[in-house]
């Protein structure tokens, strides 16, 4: 008599896809850009780069909607507050031109 030894394999099958982690990052520098910018004062260039985080967390962090959106929204009020108290102390300075007493003018 023979040992004939069997062996039993199981079906090869192809590598699962690995899905990448879903991250918040862009979700959550948007918001909290946008808190940040609403107690560190009237700046331009916190509040622009949290509103275009919170742009690009909309299209690529669908899961983290929300987050986003206020993210937006904070962002955006405080840029368009920044960029009217801009607007105002450049009326004001140009309003105020002709009335400057200049030192260095002889009279």
């Amino acid at each position: 008599m023979s040992d004939v030894y069997t062996e039993t394999h199981a079906p090869v099958s192809a590598p699962a896809a690995t899905v990448p982690a879903e991250t918040s990052a862009f979700s959550i520098s948007s918001l909290v850009l946008g808190i940040v910018s609403v107690f560190a004062g009237s700046t331009f260039v916190v509040p622009a780069a949290g509103l275009v985080l919170g742009i690009l967390a909309l299209r690529r962090e669908p899961a983290r909607r929300t987050m986003a959106i206020w993210g937006i929204a904070l962002n955006a009020v405080m840029l368009g507050g920044a960029v009217l108290l801009g607007l105002g102390a450049i009326a004001v300075g140009l309003a105020t031109l002709p009335f400057a007493v200049l030192p260095f003018a002889g009279s």
